[in-house]
């Protein structure tokens, strides 16, 4: 149902861990995401904790689903040391290619405990459907 766009993201966020660089506007981080039918829709969950959802942007241009993301850093009183912080910051994004077959006019988002999902129900012309035989005249003659 849906194709991946980039087969080196996921090196890409592993070299991110690594080097504790967040993602930028310009060259975002990964976001981790299950995708799964659920009978007539098709479901994408997105990782997002502490993300707010003013800082959440989804898109979709014919086919091509967009989900950013903004990470950013809680306001500390001057006081405050950062003794550690290994929780990442950032940009966060995801593109992904999805089937014809999907309905992309009624998309559905729900964002709760830091996990955004989206229904996407599957196109009617897509499920399948008997074909009824109609009750013909029998062969044509083709006269010369």
């Amino acid at each position: 149902m849906l194709m991946r766009t980039d087969p080196f993201r996921e090196m890409d966020r592993i070299v991110q861990q690594l080097s504790g660089t967040s993602g930028t506007w310009s060259k975002p981080s990964v976001m981790p995401m299950d995708a799964y039918r659920e009978g007539d829709v098709y479901v994408i969950a997105f990782d997002l904790p502490g993300v707010s959802t003013d800082a959440i942007d989804i898109d979709v241009e014919r086919n091509m689903l967009t989900v950013k993301a903004e990470r950013r850093p809680v306001a500390k009183a001057d006081s405050v040391k950062m003794e550690l912080s290994e929780r990442p910051l950032g940009v966060f994004s995801r593109q992904i290619v999805l089937a014809d077959t999907l309905d992309t006019e009624h998309i559905e988002a729900d964002y709760d405990a830091g996990v955004l999902t989206l229904r996407i129900p599957i196109a009617e012309r897509a499920k399948p459907r008997k074909i009824s035989i109609g009750a013909g005249a029998g062969p044509k003659q083709i006269s010369a």
